[in-house]
This record gives structure tokens, C-alpha cells and sequence, in this order.
């Protein structure tokens, strides 16, 4: 074994240039051809995800306009679900990720190879979605603070609510003035004033 490559070392070593630099192209167009396969092979997995998925997305009401449905192309194929929400697929290309962005960074909601299983999340998350939207349209809010009651008769006018927060803030003023006159007493009678 060891002559066979001695002999391969000796006949490489009298090619020309031009003949390793034809060599090295076709080994980098054959692997361009493989990531090009294996992004069309990822497109088709969404396209398939997209088909399932289809009859679902039909059934959204038209007058929502905050779901796209979309695939995108591009180095990373993605199926759009809404602004903030798509499945793309991992680096293995077979493995579908229903990812969504949210203020605190990326949420993934689904990571599976099964087709069935991110086509459930995804109709859960836009079921979800529209029972949101319902609740707001319908006013059903939670309040942050508790509302208080004023007891029956007590209720405040327009103008009695408006004096009442101005006697607060003139009380407020004269505490922080009294506050500052304590503070800087000393320097106050440096200055020759006097009370």
C-alpha cells in the first residue's frame, strides 16, 4: 500500500496547475450542489408543511389581516405564520422549528421531524391567536390596578376632583420647601437671611 501512494504522489506531482484548479472547481460546484439540493429538500418539507396546513389557514377570516401564510425563500426557507412567527428548519433539514419572537428574545414552540405534530402547534398557536383577538374586540380586560369604589354619594365633579389634586400638589410644595429651608438652614444664615 505505502509504493501505490508513492507512485500517486509521484504522478500528481507532474499536473499542471490548471488541471488541480479544474479539480478543485468541480469538487466545490459538487458540494454547491448538494447545499442547493439540500435547501430545495428543506423548501419542499415546508411546501408539504404549507399543504397540510392549507384547508386550516383557509378557514381564517379574511377580514384579519395580521396572519401571512407565507413561504419565503432565500438561504433559509421559511413558512410565515404572522409577523413575529415561522417554521424553518434546523440545521439537519429535517427537523421543523416553530420559533416566535417576542420582546424577551426567540421562543421556540415546537422542534420535532414529525410533520403532524408542528402542523398541531401551528393550528393552536393561530387558534390561540383569534381567541386573543376576540377577548380584545369584545373589551374583556384585566385591570392592572384595582379600581377603588368611593362610597355611594361621595362621588367627586369634575372640578372637585380637580381641587382636590391641586390642594395635594400645593401640599406637596409646601413639604418639599420646608424640607429644602431644614437641609440648608446653615447656609441660609451664612447668607445673612433670616426668618
Amino acid at each position: 500500500m505505502p509504493e501505490a501512494s508513492a507512485e500517486n504522489a509521484v504522478a500528481n506531482s507532474s499536473r499542471k496547475l490548471s488541471d488541480v484548479m479544474r479539480d478543485v472547481k468541480n469538487a466545490a460546484a459538487d458540494r454547491g450542489d448538494v447545499v442547493v439540493e439540500m435547501r430545495e429538500a428543506g423548501r419542499m418539507r415546508l411546501e408539504l408543511l404549507a399543504q397540510e396546513l392549507e384547508p386550516f389557514f383557509a378557514e381564517v377570516p379574511r377580514d384579519i389581516e395580521w396572519f401571512d401564510f407565507a413561504l419565503s425563500s432565500g438561504a433559509q426557507p421559511r413558512l410565515w405564520i404572522d409577523a413575529v412567527s415561522h417554521v424553518g428548519l434546523g440545521r439537519d433539514r429535517r427537523t421543523f422549528r416553530f420559533v416566535t419572537d417576542t420582546r424577551l428574545g426567540r421562543i421556540v414552540l415546537a422542534e420535532t421531524t414529525d410533520l403532524n405534530v408542528v402542523a398541531e402547534q401551528v393550528r393552536r398557536y393561530v387558534a390561540e391567536r383569534l381567541i386573543e383577538h376576540q377577548k380584545a374586540m369584545a373589551g374583556e380586560t384585566k385591570a392592572i390596578l384595582p379600581r377603588v369604589e368611593l362610597p355611594a354619594g361621595k362621588r367627586r365633579s369634575g372640578w372637585g376632583a380637580f381641587l382636590h389634586g391641586l390642594l395635594l400638589f400645593i401640599a406637596g410644595a409646601i413639604f418639599g420647601l420646608a424640607c429644602a429651608v431644614a437641609l440648608f438652614w446653615d447656609r441660609l444664615t451664612a447668607l445673612g437671611v433670616g426668618f
